[in-house]
């Protein structure tokens, strides 16, 4: 087990949250680190954090190792925002992955770069979307988009075809939208075979843009509701993740924060 709350000693713009160095910048700040990796020609790899996420590191080493191998990790998800502010570091606010699709769509048609869009909820999910981006922002080209098959990860020649798109497509940012840890996993195995390419794991958001998944209406997702809307969705395949794993993981870790913030002032009144 991760000890669950300690300061972040790495870099002073970073506040501690469980086992993740999360980055205190807002949504334009992550968007500009993008824009100035493509104009530089050198990747960026961000993670989008939720408690889910954290929940899955504080508990697998090798996962936070994983995600602890990425050049930005923001805050996907209010509790760790609150976390965050809990503790006295607040992050500036939520950096939403299902939000970051359409500004970094924005700044890749208005700076001209590439992008191209790789998984989906089904093989259609991200030719959809790609339309509906450019219809946003007509000056943006998409590179392609690229549907592996279930299971890819455990076959050579489905990992080869995925390369081979991503080569092909010759893009400056690619969605992977294929869930935590799988989406990481991918990307981390790709990372030097691409230097000039940036990533970002954007989940579900693909199906978000298309309409096959409803988003949650904009007051959910502002005060930290947003999973109620997708339990309500999909109940059978969330429950036991949200219910039974993430709320107790979010009530400990903000007990800790909370403990890690009294001990601070206690110490201070000696």
């Amino acid at each position: 087990m991760i000890s669950p709350i300690q300061q972040s000693n790495r870099n002073p713009r970073q506040v501690q949250v469980g086992c993740l160095a999360l980055d205190m910048i807002d949504e334009p700040t992550c968007v500009e680190h993008f824009a100035t990796a493509a104009d530089s020609g050198q990747g960026i790899w961000v993670v989008t954090a939720n408690a889910d996420i954290a929940r899955l590191c504080q508990h697998d080493a090798e996962l936070a190792q994983l995600v602890a191998g990425a050049d930005l990790i923001v805050a996907d998800g209010m509790p760790l925002v609150w976390a965050s502010r809990l503790l006295g570091h607040a992050l500036p606010e939520r950096v939403c992955g299902s939000d970051l699709v359409w500004s970094l769509a924005e700044r890749a048609a208005q700076d001209g770069f590439k992008l191209f869009l790789l998984g989906g909820g089904t093989p259609s999910t991200a030719a959809r979307a790609a339309t509906i981006l450019q219809e946003r922002f007509p000056a943006l080209e998409i590179a392609g988009t690229h549907f592996p098959p279930f299971g890819f990860e455990s076959d050579p020649g489905e990992m080869e075809r995925i390369e081979e798109a991503v080569r092909d497509a010759s893009a400056a940012l690619v969605y992977v939208a294929l869930g935590f840890p799988k989406a990481e996993k991918l990307i981390a195995s790709l990372l030097d075979k691409f230097p000039a390419v940036s990533w970002i794991g954007v989940g579900i958001s693909l199906s978000f843009i298309c309409g096959e998944v409803p988003r949650a209406p904009k007051w959910m997702q502002h005060v930290g509701l947003e999973w109620i809307h997708r339990l309500a969705q999909e109940p059978r395949r969330l429950a036991m993740r949200y219910l039974w794993h993430d709320i107790p993981f979010t009530a400990k870790l903000l007990a800790s924060a909370i403990w890690a913030r009294v001990k601070k002032f206690l110490r201070s009144e000696r």
